[in-house]
């Protein structure tokens, strides 16, 4: 908000002045922009259809290119401590989220398309940790895109580091 009203020529006081529900409301918005965006993925139908790996590859891809064009919204779900009824409502929407790709590693661990000597749940939030922390050190300005940043997640994730 800061960076905003700078930019504006004004104070932070005068966006919450001027926007119905004032500050907690943008939390709300902003965190159900960038939850609405993930949960969308897994609608689309290849994240529906097909063999689980696909799926799961599917998601993933398309989780980098969310966060790399929500990057603001995702890095705010990622310092949610569930201080309001807001915060607590995003950090349940994100569990499910991440439930749902348990899911896909699951399905992806029963038709042999994975390893499945791991913990399936594990084995989702290490996956989500990599994608999210695209927050940490993304720059839009940088040489990567939401493409690169994908492929490489996908190579290490699926292929290992190993030659």
């Amino acid at each position: 908000m800061e960076d905003l009203a700078r930019a504006a020529g004004t104070h932070k006081s005068n966006f919450y002045h001027h926007f119905p529900g004032g500050k907690p409301e943008l939390l709300r918005r902003g965190l159900a922009r960038g939850l609405d965006a993930l949960d969308a993925v897994f609608e689309e139908e290849p994240a529906t259809r097909g063999p689980a790996a696909e799926r799961l590859r599917y998601i993933l891809r398309r989780a980098v290119e969310v966060e790399f064009d929500l990057l603001p919204e995702v890095a705010l779900l990622l310092r949610l401590r569930g201080n309001s009824e807001i915060e607590l409502h995003a950090l349940e929407r994100r569990r499910e989220l991440t439930r749902r790709l348990t899911d896909v590693v699951v399905a992806a661990m029963n038709e042999g398309g994975i390893r499945s000597d791991l913990d399936p749940h594990l084995v989702a939030r290490l996956l989500l940790g990599v994608e999210t922390s695209m927050t940490e050190w993304l720059r839009r300005d940088g040489p990567a895109d939401a493409r690169s940043i994908a492929d490489a997640m996908l190579t290490l994730a699926f292929d290992g580091l190993n030659p």
